[in-house]
């Protein structure tokens, strides 16, 4: 069994940061792509970033230049750290990472999720 856990969420004015926390743990063998997505209300879940075990990050249109995701590959993490935020930003954000549990086969996991709120 594969748990991604987050943390950092909150409540935060427009214009300020916040930093988000992920950490996998389970039956791991290895850890492909680790990512963000989130969901607002009433709305699909988007791709917010994601990152590559060799450091490639991309990066959605609405968060480039505000957001920045990073990765230990040591300790099976990955974070985000959020500046700049907009009311528009606020959403649940879920980690996702794309994990081999034995064998050959990946498979995608999100975690339960951490409710980011922008407002004054």
């Amino acid at each position: 069994q594969v748990q991604l856990v987050e943390s950092g969420g909150g409540l935060v004015q427009p214009g300020g940061s916040l930093r988000l926390s992920c950490a996998a743990s389970g039956s791991i063998s290895s850890i492909n792509t680790m990512g963000w997505y989130r969901q607002a209300p009433g709305n699909k879940r988007e791709l917010v970033a994601t990152i590559t075990t060799d450091g490639n990050t991309n990066y959605a249109d609405f968060v480039k230049g505000r957001f920045t995701i990073s990765r230990d590959n040591v300790k099976n993490t990955v974070s985000l750290q959020m500046n700049s935020l907009k009311p528009d930003d606020t959403a649940v954000y879920y980690c996702n990472a794309q994990v081999r549990p034995t064998g050959y086969t990946y498979y995608s996991y999100f975690g339960q999720g951490t409710q980011v709120t922008v407002s004054s």
